[in-house]
């Protein structure tokens, strides 16, 4: 894709996934990686293997709920390669006791707002000054296909999840004619190792069954989008909730 040469590129929740698949790809483009995870061996193991690969990256912890651990990513991107012109807010959790609304515990909520949201608002208000000093980029955030799905069987991270669509379309329209853009990739089903390890064959099954494609999804399918918004191939495209699903949800 064009324009991803050289480029500096913050991942968070880069230790495993959609992250990891997305800082590969990055990697492969030309552009300079910088990895985050809570579990920082995790993001260094990417980043190594990338520089194994003769690509260029970095892998750091990162506890994305906190300010001061955005504040640092940051601060090593423009360290250790000059600046930044992309971050992907890719942290998402919080879902264990999220029932319903009559049942959801209140400190489940709160977990959810801080991982789901918080995290995203931090990342924003850590990145964007350094994006706007290099003369625009890319802000972009993973969301879910929850945030629109009707789940009948959890409400926290629906909920949070909706959030970032309004503040990536907030960092556009405030931020757009400053050259930042900022997007929103809603996954549907993938396949990354942490559902994998707790789908069952069934389940998986069934959500095959539902969607009109012959697979579900796999971590290069978001990597492939995400990649796309980062490079120069996106940049007309702004304040946009993508579905990346494989059919799952049709929308406008």
């Amino acid at each position: 894709m064009r324009g991803l040469s050289g480029k500096v590129v913050i991942v968070a929740g880069g230790g495993r996934g959609i992250g990891a698949a997305t800082a590969r790809r990055l990697a492969d483009e030309g552009a300079h990686v910088v990895i985050g995870d809570l579990m920082g061996e995790w993001a260094r193991e990417v980043a190594e293997s990338i520089a194994a690969n003769g690509g260029k990256a970095v892998g750091v912890d990162l506890d994305g709920t906190s300010a001061e651990s955005q504040a640092a990513i940051v601060a090593k991107a423009v360290e250790h390669f000059g600046g930044l012109d992309a971050y992907h807010s890719n942290l998402a959790g919080g879902t264990e006791g999220d029932i319903d609304a009559l049942n959801c515990p209140i400190e489940v909520l709160d977990k959810s707002f801080a991982i789901n949201t918080k995290s995203h608002f931090l990342a924003t208000q850590a990145a964007l000054p350094k994006i706007i000093e290099r003369g625009g980029g890319a802000m972009i955030y993973t969301s879910s296909g929850a945030a629109s799905g009707g789940a009948a069987w959890q409400v926290a991270y629906p909920m949070t999840k909706n959030a970032i669509h309004a503040l990536a379309r907030h960092v556009a329209s405030k931020y757009g004619k400053q050259g930042v853009r900022a997007n929103v990739i809603c996954p549907g089903l993938v396949l990354t190792e942490a559902v994998k390890q707790h789908l069952t064959d069934e389940y998986v099954e069934r959500g095959l069954k539902a969607i009109p494609h012959t697979r579900l999804g796999d971590p290069n399918d978001i990597a492939a989008a995400v990649t796309f918004l980062a490079s120069d191939d996106g940049a007309w495209v702004n304040g946009q909730v993508w579905h990346v699903n494989g059919g799952a949800q049709m929308r406008d």
